[in-house]
């Protein structure tokens, strides 16, 4: 039996773990979320993990609100880096797994080939830096059998997401603009939980692993967008528009695609076609 922590439970991976619970009869959860508990107090976190005696942590908690980030260095760093370091020191001590979820975001997006895991990081954003120094301070030090996952573009039915905030405009307007010149892959949550309570009993390593997960395929937001509204039959215009036409406080990376051989080989995971995922997601909603 797995005693599995989920810290920022209330979000969109966080959630769709949880609807996953009762498939996994041999796991036992404990789903968190700010008011559960604060993952930045080292002393809280390491008294929650002895009493519910966790083998497993999931840190699904992070600042994602990337353009509110630019402003808020103070909250991100607590979030997205010094919470990290405490899940990362307790692993350790504890000799408890650790499956920390990252972002395409520690990149800059000016490769023109799918980025792997040990490819040159250059943050361009406050939530990618404060993300990157999370990476690194586990990594330094290094709990074993834990791994960093960094992953792209997600959405789910649960939360707010890229796909919701479409919808949503589309029962407001005729018609949309959506940048064309912003390459990646959407990730379903749904997907990603599924693989990582599949990894969870095969993940036995020395050193922590970065692994690299989101669905198959590639696209741009305008692709994404028409696929949303193909797929519900939803009668609107959609304009490709580009980057500069859309100014945001925090630079997005024009290409982040992710390789993901490494994950896929060593798990042996089958990961879905992005529009696959999406029908899917879309019957929940």
């Amino acid at each position: 039996m797995h005693n599995i922590l989920v810290t920022g439970s209330n979000g969109q991976l966080g959630s769709e773990i949880k609807a996953l619970a009762q498939t996994h009869p041999t796991y036992n959860f404990h789903f968190t979320g700010s008011k559960e508990l604060d993952i930045t107090n080292h002393t809280a976190v390491n008294a929650f993990v002895k009493a519910a005696n966790v083998s497993v942590i999931i840190n699904c908690a992070a600042h994602t609100a990337v353009d509110i980030a630019e402003n808020e260095l103070t909250l991100s760093t607590q979030l997205n880096h010094l919470a990290v370091e405490n899940f990362a020191k307790i692993a350790k001590a504890n000799n408890i797994q650790l499956l920390h979820i990252s972002t395409d975001y520690v990149f800059d997006g000016t490769s023109h080939i799918s980025y792997k895991e040990n490819d040159r990081r250059n943050t361009q954003s406050v939530y990618g830096s404060t993300k990157l120094a999370g990476e690194e301070a586990m990594q330094r030090i290094n709990p074993a059998n834990s791994m960093i996952i960094r992953t792209s573009w997600v959405y789910s039915s649960f939360g707010n997401n890229f796909v919701k905030t479409m919808i949503r405009l589309a029962n407001q307007k005729k018609e949309l603009g959506v940048i064309v010149d912003q390459i990646g892959t959407p990730t379903y949550a749904r997907d990603l939980a599924k693989a990582l309570l599949e990894i969870i009993p095969k993940l036995k390593n020395e050193k922590v692993a970065v692994y690299h997960y989101s669905n198959e395929g590639v696209c741009s937001w305008y692709d994404f967008a028409k696929a949303i509204f193909e797929i519900k039959a939803i009668a609107i215009k959609v304009n490709a528009i580009e980057t500069s036409q859309y100014p945001t406080a925090a630079k997005r990376p024009f290409f982040s695609v992710l390789n993901k051989n490494k994950i896929k080989n060593e798990f042996q995971l089958e990961i879905p076609y992005w529009r696959d995922s999406l029908k899917d997601c879309l019957k929940e909603l």
